[in-house]
């Protein structure tokens, strides 16, 4: 019989994991200069390395996700960070660019089926409860990895060499492997729904509320800290090497912030979720007041930190929520849209950032909070038609 501490600790080998593929997707952004030198090629094809990631992931997500459903949860997650580390192997020693580019892309389709299947089974793991503070351990594992991954990796690179740094990423999948053979138990699905029951949840008005309003909210993450170091730059007139402080501060309030989230989240899922557009609302205006100010945006971006990795959680959690029957399916369709979000963020940030100057680039932040709100009002008044289900399951995420 396993104690609390012991189900406590299933969470950090799949977290691990999690920290392993975002470092594969985000920490080659800091060795795209040597690949670019080692193979040749332009800065903007060796972008295509990163890009063409993200998009395969957008794409794929529930359609992958749906195709691995009712597949034993630690096979999954074993398998798929085994396919990971064998990748990071074989991008060490890729001759060609094409290589390199086939090694990478290849798991990228496998990328939303481990992040699914994390949360759930993280969830899943602990009494329904305590459910948002395991998936927010979870999600510390993608914060470490989206701070440090970049840094370490190019620290990696320059250090030793462009071979070291995919071997690094190699490892520690490998290890997260180890670690999840060992550790986690059999996640078994005790009752696997079909293809068809499954897409089913899309025809839900209210899940596609919660799916706009989780998309509209990564969006307002994104279109302003994509252009982070550009701001304190322009704005604050910070230097590149406190720019660099200031992102490590960043993250590192960001873990506190996504087991605070959880922990309202855990008391009221209602309130915390109408709640956080105005928190982010405020600070985005808090930054736009006193941005050229650098005392008080230290003290900003410790909060803004804390608040922007809380959203991550905060907007899994909601769209979850409302598909409860199929977790697996409901949070490939958290990865997919948050991508999208990521995506639509990024390029209005770009827009107001070109259009309108940097200072005004927390506009599109606020914009796309405004959208969110409108969402997640429309769906607490939108009639629940499984409300008064006496069959209806508990809500998890």
């Amino acid at each position: 019989m396993q104690t609390k501490k012991s189900k406590s600790f299933l969470t950090f080998p799949i977290a691990l994991g999690v920290f392993g593929i975002i470092n594969t997707e985000f920490g080659i952004v800091g060795i795209l200069p040597q690949i670019a030198e080692h193979f040749q090629i332009s800065a903007s094809q060796a972008g295509m390395l990163v890009s063409m990631f993200a998009l395969i992931i957008a794409v794929s997500g529930p359609f992958m996700t749906l195709l691995f459903s009712g597949i034993n949860r630690k096979k999954i997650l074993a398998g798929v960070l085994a396919v990971f580390a064998i990748s990071n192997l074989f991008s060490a020693f890729a001759p060609t660019i094409t290589a390199l580019l086939l090694f990478r892309l290849l798991p990228a389709f496998l990328h939303p089926v481990y992040f699914s299947v994390a949360f759930a089974a993280a969830a899943s793991s602990v009494a329904k409860e305590q459910s948002a503070t395991a998936v927010a351990k979870v999600f510390v594992g993608l914060t470490v990895g989206m701070v440090i991954g970049v840094p370490i990796t190019s620290f990696i690179g320059d250090q030793f060499s462009l071979k070291a740094a995919f071997l690094f990423s190699s490892i520690i999948h490998a290890i997260a492997l180890v670690g999840i053979a060992a550790f986690i138990p059999s996640l078994p699905v005790k009752s696997k729904l079909s293809y068809g029951e499954q897409l089913t949840i899309l025809t839900k008005p209210q899940l596609w509320l919660n799916i706009a309003a989780a998309c509209f909210i990564l969006a307002a993450l994104y279109s302003v800290y994509s252009y982070f170091a550009e701001y304190l730059k322009v704005v604050t007139g910070m230097n590149g090497k406190i720019v660099s402080v200031m992102l490590v501060l960043f993250g590192a309030s960001g873990i506190f912030g996504n087991l605070q989230a959880a922990k309202y989240l855990s008391k009221n899922r209602v309130k915390t979720i109408v709640f956080y557009p105005l928190v982010l609302g405020v600070i985005y205006l808090l930054i736009f007041c006193v941005g050229s100010y650098s005392i008080p945006m230290i003290a900003i971006i410790i909060v803004w930190g804390a608040v922007f990795t809380g959203g991550l959680i905060v907007s899994q959690t909601w769209l979850t929520s409302e598909a409860p029957e199929t977790p697996e399916f409901a949070n490939s369709l958290f990865v997919s849209f948050a991508n999208l979000g990521v995506t639509l963020g990024t390029a209005l940030g770009g827009w107001f950032l070109a259009h309108m100057g940097t200072r005004q680039i927390t506009w599109s932040g606020v914009l796309f909070l405004v959208l969110a709100s409108v969402c997640i009002w429309l769906k607490i008044k939108l009639p629940n038609e499984d409300k008064n289900d006496s069959r209806q399951r508990p809500a998890k995420i």
